[in-house]
């Protein structure tokens, strides 16, 4: 991939920077942006770990439209996939990047939308009793959608908002209006909650990763023990319950993501990916001016 990018910037083969404040201009560059997709989507299929298990087949039009008729819209990118998948990883790693090349972006996750179950917790002893009465806590109806949703709609059209915060100390406490989320030019979204039905048709592009069960409960138990102090038996219980709540929440999503990524792909080649992604969005040859 960096030989691509290379590539890119040294070739004289160039085209002249369109307008972009023209529909014409947009149109041209999409085309030029679905050329140079395909080709990423070419190479990574000889990679050895690729980063695309899958693309839907209507994601290129759909968000081609989306670039020529609506250009000054955020843009939205969800992602979703099951505990452990990578997902959070991978969205560090496209903020990191995107924040490397100078392009304004904003981080949000749907985590902190979690409804506030405080009153059950004190009720039940612990998080974990909570739990185990059957308390769903991946379900749609433990998040406040509804507030998600009104507050994406407002980061799409350019409002900074203030998201709620859910403490991940195991209190259920959930504050609202506790965070400052500025709707910056790219704006990415992870958790599973971004592909419930409520939301999901906010976002621009829909990415699901996906990762072997055996990887991810490594992972798991591996965070439940550094990260959580939970015991091996506690994880162990914690880890069924999220089998059942993926196959039931997040999995009958998979075929609605405009993107299937591989979430045990190299992280340097999706930044390479996506450095990629931007030198071919700002590699044009500029109208001579004229004096």
């Amino acid at each position: 991939m960096k030989l691509l990018i290379e590539k890119e910037l040294n070739s004289a083969d160039k085209i002249l920077k369109p307008d972009f404040n023209s529909k014409t201009g947009r149109e041209l560059l999409v085309f030029y942006l679905q050329t140079k997709f395909r080709q990423i989507l070419a190479y990574d299929k000889r990679c050895n770990t690729p980063l695309f298990v899958d693309i839907n087949s209507n994601f290129i039009s759909r968000f081609s439209k989306r670039l020529i008729n609506n250009p000054s819209k955020r843009l939205l990118i969800g992602i979703t996939g099951e505990s452990a998948s990578g997902k959070s990883t991978i969205c560090k790693e496209i903020k990191r990047t995107i924040e490397q090349l100078c392009m304004p972006v904003s981080i949000l996750s749907t985590d902190n939308y979690f409804n506030d179950i405080s009153a059950q917790i004190k009720e039940y002893g612990s998080f974990d009793n909570l739990r185990d009465s059957g308390y769903d806590i991946d379900a749609p109806s433990s998040f406040q959608l509804d507030i998600l949703k009104e507050d994406l709609l407002k980061l799409s059209q350019g409002q900074n908002i203030k998201a709620p915060m859910y403490l991940p100390n195991g209190t259920g406490v959930s504050l609202p209006c506790a965070q400052e989320i500025l709707s910056r030019k790219i704006i990415v979204v992870e958790g599973i909650a971004t592909m419930y039905e409520k939301v999901q048709d906010v976002f621009d592009i829909k990415i699901y990763v996906e990762t072997d069960n055996e990887i991810r409960k490594k992972r798991f138990m591996t965070r439940a023990a550094n990260e959580r102090n939970q015991n091996e038996e506690n994880a162990s219980k914690h880890w069924n319950y999220l089998i059942s709540a993926g196959n039931k929440y997040v999995k009958p999503f998979r075929p609605q993501a405009d993107l299937i990524l591989n979430g045990n792909a190299d992280l340097d080649y999706l930044s390479e990916i996506l450095k990629y992604i931007h030198a071919v969005t700002n590699n044009f040859e500029q109208f001579p001016s004229h004096t």
